[in-house]
């Protein structure tokens, strides 16, 4: 089993040191879901919120998100992202929209929780957005969908690791989202 880094040997928390690992290319990929009524999902789609374009705001809540990720989350490293995005689809049979959120940096460790981060600011955004037509929507299924670069190399989320939550509304399929994550 592998070790927890981010405790020492006495079980306190701690930041893990990387200063002894070589740079390398990262990415990591994350997605996560709202689900929403049909109606608010077409006032979405037809830009009629009152707040503004949601879509937009959710967009630049994300790279905002992914830039501040080490000030959200205590033990994480602040990381010099060298790119970040995120793609919105409709998804008329959840109804709701999905988020693909990437994050890319040359650096000591990973962009996990940034792209992580990225994704969850995006439907929370979104929720805020559209909360006064209905409250009702859930976020669902935030996952990191693949992480390449590091010592632990590659790694793809495979279907049979998927949570019961995450099967229910998987998105596209892995060749789509390969698309969707290049023009990111």
């Amino acid at each position: 089993m592998t070790e927890l880094t981010h405790v020492d040997d006495a079980g306190t928390a701690r930041m893990v040191d990387v200063s002894a690992k070589s740079d390398s290319a990262r990415i990591a990929i994350a997605v996560g879901c709202i689900r929403m009524k049909a109606a608010t999902l077409e006032a979405i789609r037809a830009n009629q919120l009152s707040k503004g374009d949601v879509l937009a705001v959710a967009r630049i809540a994300a790279i905002m998100a992914a830039k501040k990720t080490s000030d959200i989350i205590p033990l994480c490293h602040p990381i010099a992202l060298t790119d970040t995005g995120v793609e919105f689809s409709f998804d008329d049979a959840l109804p709701g929209v999905r988020v693909i959120a990437r994050a890319v940096t040359i650096g000591k460790t990973g962009v996990e929780m940034e792209a992580l981060t990225a994704a969850a600011a995006a439907l929370l955004t979104i929720y805020d957005m559209a909360k006064a037509i209905d409250r009702g929507m859930v976020i669902t299924g935030v996952a990191l969908r693949e992480k390449s670069g590091g010592q632990s190399g590659d790694w793809h989320r495979s279907e049979d690791q998927e949570a019961p939550a995450l099967q229910a509304i998987r998105g596209p399929s892995r060749a789509a989202a390969a698309e969707v994550t290049r023009r990111v």
